[in-house]
C-alpha cells in the first residue's frame, strides 16, 4: 500500500508525515500612555450625567476611550506597491537634496526637506505664562487667571482605555475654553491638543491647537510640545503675527523631520490653531482639521480642508512634480488623503506644512470658536457645532457633547475638540 498524500498541516520527510509547527503570535499590546502630569486646578461643578468612563491624565494632551475594533479613516496612509514607482518618479524631478530613506519597509532614494533657520526670542520681550496645558507646573498669579477643571484622578492612563476632558476660564470671565478628547473606535490614539494663555510684554496672548496624527502619533506629539513655543519666540510674533505663524509652521516641520531618526517611520500630522493677540484672531490650518467661529449668529469656517482634489491644491502638487491618484479616495501619490501636513518626509515637496491663515477682528460679533480634528467634522456640521457651543454655559460640556454626538453617529476616528467662548460684555481686569 502506498503512502497516502499528506494533507493539512503536514509535510513530507523521511516517508512519514510531520506536523508543521504553528507560529504563536503575541497578543496585541495597548497604546502606551503618555507621562502623567498635573496642574493646579479647581473643579467645575459636577456634570449630573454619568460619564461611565475611566478618568485619565488631563494635561497629557492625549485622551483615549474604550474602543471597538479599528475602522480605517479616510485620511490614513495606504501602502500600494503598484503606486510606489509613481511616487518615486515624481520625487525624482523635485531637484532637492536626496538621501536613502525607507518606503513601505524598503530602501528608496527620496528627497529630504532642508532645515530652516532657527528663531531667536524677541529682544527684551518678557513672557509670563499663566496657563500651559502641557506644563504641570503652570500656575496662575492671583488676580490674573483662574484655572478650572473637572475633578478627575491624576496619574497613568488606564490600560483598558479612558476619556479626557477639561476646561479653563479667565478670572474676568471674558474667555472660557474647554476640551474633550478620546480614542473612539481607532486602535491607537494619535490626536493631541494644546492650550496656552500667557502674557508677552504686557499683552495678553491666547493660543489653542488641535493636532491629528496619521501613520503614528510622533508628529502630532512633537507639534504639541514645540509649535507654540517656537511661535512665541519668533521675533515678529507681536508685530507681524501672520508672517510669524507661517514661518514657524514651516520651521517646526523642518525641525521635526530632522529630529525623526527612525527611517522606518513616516509620521505626519495636521494642525489647526487659533491665536488671539492684539485684538485680532488668527486661525492657521494645515491638513483636514478645521476651525469654525460663530460670528453675529452665523457659522463661519475659518479654514478650508486641504484635500488633494481641491483644484488649487492639485495644481500645486502637479507643478511640483507630484501626482494625485484615486485609491478609495483622492490621495497624493496614491498614499495620503490630504495635501498638506507636517512630517510625511517621503511625500515632500508635494505635501507641505505651509499654512493658510485667516484673520478676524476680535469684536463683539465674535461669539465662539470650535477647533476639532476630522473625527468630529466627519459627523457634525459646522452650524451644529457652533450652535451647541453657544447654548452650553460651560465650554467643556459643549466639547464633551460634540465628541459624544460624533461618536454616536458612527465616527470611526479619534475625536478631539476645543471650544472657546467669548464674553465681550464682561468687565474686569
Amino acid at each position: 500500500m502506498g503512502i497516502p498524500r499528506n494533507r493539512g498541516h503536514f509535510q513530507r520527510g523521511g516517508g512519514r508525515p510531520r506536523p508543521i509547527p504553528q507560529r504563536n503570535l503575541p497578543p496585541s499590546t495597548p497604546f502606551p500612555a503618555p507621562a502623567a502630569s498635573s496642574s493646579p486646578s479647581a473643579p467645575f461643578a459636577p456634570d449630573p450625567r454619568p460619564l461611565n468612563r475611566a478618568p485619565v491624565d488631563l494635561s497629557s494632551g492625549s485622551g483615549i476611550d474604550i474602543g471597538a475594533e479599528r475602522e480605517p479613516a479616510s485620511h490614513e496612509m495606504v501602502c500600494i506597491g503598484s503606486l510606489r514607482a509613481l511616487v518615486l518618479r515624481a520625487a525624482a524631478g523635485a531637484g532637492r537634496r536626496r538621501g536613502a530613506r525607507v518606503l513601505c519597509g524598503r530602501a528608496v532614494d527620496a528627497c529630504v526637506t532642508p532645515r530652516a533657520r532657527g528663531f531667536r526670542a524677541v529682544a527684551g520681550a518678557r513672557a509670563k505664562m499663566m496657563l500651559d496645558s502641557s506644563d504641570s507646573d503652570s500656575a496662575a498669579p492671583a488676580g490674573q487667571l483662574q484655572l478650572q477643571r473637572r475633578a478627575a484622578t491624576a496619574g497613568p492612563q488606564p490600560q483598558d482605555g479612558g476619556y479626557a476632558s477639561g476646561g479653563w476660564q479667565r478670572e474676568d470671565g471674558k474667555l472660557k475654553c474647554g476640551y474633550s478628547s478620546f480614542r473612539g473606535k481607532r486602535a491607537t490614539m494619535e490626536d493631541f491638543y494644546d492650550v496656552k494663555l500667557t502674557e508677552i510684554d504686557g499683552q495678553a496672548v491666547s493660543l489653542f491647537g488641535v493636532f491629528d496624527g496619521h501613520g503614528g502619533s510622533r508628529a502630532a506629539e512633537y507639534l504639541k510640545e514645540h509649535l507654540f513655543e517656537n511661535l512665541m519666540k519668533h521675533p515678529k510674533f507681536l508685530t507681524d503675527t501672520k508672517l510669524a505663524i507661517s514661518e514657524t509652521y514651516q520651521k517646526t516641520d523642518a525641525d521635526f523631520l530632522e529630529s525623526e531618526s527612525n527611517a522606518f517611520r513616516d509620521d505626519g500630522s495636521t494642525a489647526s490653531t487659533a491665536v488671539l493677540v492684539g485684538g485680532h484672531l488668527y486661525v492657521a490650518n494645515v491638513g483636514d482639521s478645521r476651525a469654525v467661529v460663530l460670528k453675529a449668529g452665523k457659522a463661519m469656517a475659518l479654514s478650508v480642508d486641504h484635500k488633494p482634489n481641491r483644484t488649487d491644491e492639485r495644481k500645486r502638487i502637479e507643478n511640483a512634480g507630484g501626482v494625485v491618484i484615486w485609491a478609495g479616495t483622492w490621495r497624493v501619490g496614491g498614499v495620503l488623503a490630504m495635501s498638506r501636513a507636517f512630517g510625511n518626509r517621503l511625500l515632500k515637496p508635494f505635501v507641505v506644512a505651509e499654512p493658510e491663515i485667516q484673520e478676524q477682528v476680535f469684536d463683539g460679533e465674535l461669539e465662539s470658536l470650535v477647533l476639532a480634528s476630522d473625527g468630529l467634522w466627519d459627523a457634525v456640521e459646522n452650524e451644529e457645532a457652533v450652535s451647541l457651543a453657544k447654548t452650553e454655559d460651560v465650554p467643556e460640556s459643549a466639547a464633551r457633547k460634540l465628541t459624544e454626538i460624533a461618536y454616536s453617529r458612527g465616527s470611526a476616528d479619534n475625536i478631539t475638540c476645543i471650544v472657546v467662548q467669548f464674553h465681550h460684555d464682561k468687565t474686569g481686569g
